[in-house]
């Protein structure tokens, strides 16, 4: 659990920091590769649902909620399973920190911005790494020869 709450606490305090130092929509290059953004998520991965009035708002934050307590119980169920227990630490810190973007915003504050040329990848925050890395950890935990 101490996982989750770094992971929420990194990802609320950086995207403060986003939302003070950036304009909706502006840009800072750091390198030919990565810039520094600020863009409003209102929908869910890569925007999907983004632009559907409202209601998802709702829907994804119920989904978060219920995930998470889901989370919690598999963390208390499963806590001598160490790799799978990161790997839920590192999901639930990432959706109580795009949860508590949408209570409290309305919309998830992105950052993250990687190109290469002319591709961009949608732009993305640390709850998002935090919940792709736990997603990978749980997909290699699942690999793993059962003891």
């Amino acid at each position: 659990m101490l996982i989750s709450a770094v992971v929420l606490v990194l990802d609320v305090y950086t995207k403060h920091l986003i939302q003070q130092a950036f304009q909706y929509g502006e840009h800072l290059q750091v390198s030919s590769f990565f810039d520094l953004v600020r863009y409003h998520n209102e929908g869910a991965a890569f925007s999907f649902l983004a632009t559907e009035g409202g209601w998802q708002r709702f829907f994804f934050s119920a989904i978060a909620f219920i995930a998470s307590v889901v989370m919690i119980y598999l963390l208390r169920k499963n806590s001598e399973q160490k790799l799978f227990c990161l790997a839920l630490a590192l999901v639930l810190g990432g959706a109580l920190g795009n949860l508590y973007d949408r209570l409290t915003l309305g919309y998830v504050v992105d950052f993250l911005f990687f190109h290469i040329g002319q591709y961009y990848w949608p732009a993305f925050n640390l709850a998002d790494s935090a919940i792709t890395g736990g997603v990978a950890l749980l997909l290699l935990d699942g690999f793993k020869k059962p003891q």
